[in-house]
């Protein structure tokens, strides 16, 4: 099957960031998939290209991309080239960028603006279940290691330390760089609690509904999945047998192929999609 590839096409919200789509050249109206990624993630990290191809090959129009304020920049979409921009980064920022991915791509020609279905990684799911709740357009769900709460701030004497230094830093296990986090963001959460309340969206979700995790999720323990299957009327739940946070996926990831628990997640995700 031919697929067709877009790399780095450039979209604006606060500001100028980048998406990829990947799609089989079929003449046919394709159902569109947005991958949103996580917490320190990007749209070329480790195994989500592979990912990509693969539902391009199910005849999935797929579209991964960068958070305007991930830390990414134009020139630079695989490194943390700009981190004062990761700082400045926070929900309403998010959901802005998904928005615009979402009416960038909705409307190509080769799209079925009918089906739109997100897959949210790890901070992503939080940030795609509050989406698809709040835009009538999403018709599907779907998470990966999935964050059942967007309160994941620093608590006691470290909030107070946050809030009177405007700042703190985490490292960055890979890169080993400091990852500043201003103020601002526990603020905009603050501001839009009701908004972003993940189990509140779930609740409202009538859309088919899926949430993956591993069984072995050093980041992001099993609960918060059984919290989001609970929470939504008639999903589905999947647990994948010794799969770590990402799927047994790193970066940089060398081989052809995915990893085993990788492959598993995405085949459980190609077949809930053609069964509802």
């Amino acid at each position: 099957m031919n697929l067709i590839q877009q790399k780095n096409i450039i979209l604006k919200s606060s500001r100028e960031f980048l998406a990829d789509a990947i799609f089989p050249d079929s003449g046919e109206k394709l159902p569109l998939t947005i991958f949103v990624h996580g917490y320190k993630g990007y749209k070329d990290w480790g195994a989500w290209e592979l990912m990509g191809e693969k539902f391009a090959k199910a005849g999935f129009y797929f579209v991964k991309f960068n958070f305007s304020h991930n830390g990414t920049t134009i020139e630079s979409p695989d490194e943390f080239a700009d981190l004062e921009a990761f700082g400045e980064n926070n929900y309403s920022k998010e959901l802005e960028d998904l928005e615009m991915v979402i009416n960038h791509f909705k409307n190509q020609k080769e799209v079925d603006a009918e089906e739109i279905i997100l897959i949210g990684h790890s901070r992503g799911g939080g940030i795609s279940a509050i989406k698809a709740s709040g835009n009538s357009s999403i018709s599907k769900l779907i998470t990966l290691a999935s964050v059942s709460t967007l309160d994941r701030f620093p608590k006691d004497e470290s909030f107070e330390k946050w809030k009177s230094e405007g700042v703190y830093f985490v490292e960055n296990a890979r890169t080993k760089q400091k990852m500043p986090h201003y103020f601002q963001f526990f603020e905009d959460y603050e501001n839009n609690k009701e908004r972003f309340d993940v189990e509140n969206a779930c609740k409202n979700l009538t859309i088919p509904s899926l949430f993956i995790h591993g069984s072995v999720d050093e980041s992001v323990q099993l609960n918060h999945s059984e919290n989001l299957h609970h929470w939504t009327k008639g999903s589905q739940l999947k647990i994948i047998d010794n799969a770590n946070h990402t799927f047994g996926a790193k970066e940089p990831w060398e081989i052809n192929s995915l990893p085993k628990e990788l492959h598993e997640a995405v085949e459980t995700c190609i077949n809930f999609l053609k069964k509802n």
